[in-house]
């Protein structure tokens, strides 16, 4: 539910894509150490996407909470996913908020409007019509398209809303059955950002059977039709060779075309990836 980016307003956990910067071909995720980490955040969060995509979510955990340490706001979004979904740990919604918020103070949008969603659903957290309207506001501020929707609709009751919207609702009231069939639905009608939510959800396995091929092909159907969080969640998977073949070129590909549209997250990336291969030069 996510993971910074453009229109990527839900999480999904998605979110968790948001904190994946491509590392150097020469430094491979599963040759790195805390030193390392610590060192190049950027590298150190590819590591932990990579591990989460392999359902290692302890290892995961390790490297975001190195990172959390010294206030990475990426780290701390994903730790908060892995806390409210249960992933490799009890399920323990207070934690989830409390790095929610601390990931949301460090200017993270996701965070800022999975919190909003939160208290404006009242189901998962105590609702709270004003905090959610702050978050939102910060997430909007930030260019989350989907926050700035929300915000017209805060108050409202969930039967007004957009069938996109009430997948949203459903999501944030930890309803994934329901919202991953409304996801369906839109995807099915050729909705790009219900498809991109799809995958995380399949990716994740929150309401549907966990399934990293099925979640590969709702990505690449998104990224093929210009969604940029699909686009970059692609890049990722042939960087790692997780749900797509190892491809480096056509992981740069899918990163170029995502950071084409601001997606922050991509920026980042392709930036450290020329930076890398500027270096080796």
């Amino acid at each position: 539910m996510k993971p910074v980016q453009g229109n990527g307003g839900a999480r999904l956990a998605w979110a968790l894509a948001a904190a994946l910067a491509v590392a150097p071909a020469a430094s491979l995720a599963q040759d790195s150490t805390r030193a390392d980490w610590l060192r190049n955040p950027a590298m150190g969060n590819y590591k932990a996407y990579a591990e989460f995509k392999m359902a290692n979510y302890a290892f995961a955990r390790e490297v975001w909470e190195t990172l959390a340490e010294v206030g990475n706001g990426d780290a701390l979004f994903n730790l908060a996913i892995l806390a409210e979904d249960g992933l490799g740990e009890p399920r323990n919604m207070a934690k989830a908020e409390a790095l929610y918020t601390s990931a949301a103070q460090t200017g993270n949008f996701k965070a800022q409007y999975r919190l909003g969603m939160l208290y404006n659903a009242g189901q998962q957290l105590p609702r709270d019509v004003e905090k959610a309207r702050v978050y939102l506001t910060l997430a909007a501020q930030g260019g989350d398209k989907d926050a700035l929707a929300t915000l017209a609709t805060l108050g409202q009751p969930s039967s007004s809303l957009t069938p996109y919207q009430q997948a949203e609702w459903f999501s944030a009231s930890g309803q994934h059955t329901e919202a991953a069939a409304l996801y369906t639905q839109l995807a099915a009608a050729g909705d790009a950002r219900a498809q991109t939510r799809l995958a995380w959800m399949f990716e994740a396995g929150r309401g549907v059977p966990r399934s990293l091929p099925e979640a590969a092909w709702r990505f690449e159907l998104a990224a093929r039709a210009g969604e940029p969080e699909a686009q970059y969640a692609l890049a990722v998977m042939h960087r790692t060779g997780q749900g797509r073949e190892r491809d480096l070129a056509q992981s740069l590909t899918w990163l170029r075309l995502a950071a084409a549209q601001a997606y922050p997250a991509a920026v980042a990336a392709l930036a450290s990836t020329e930076e890398a291969q500027g270096q080796a030069r």
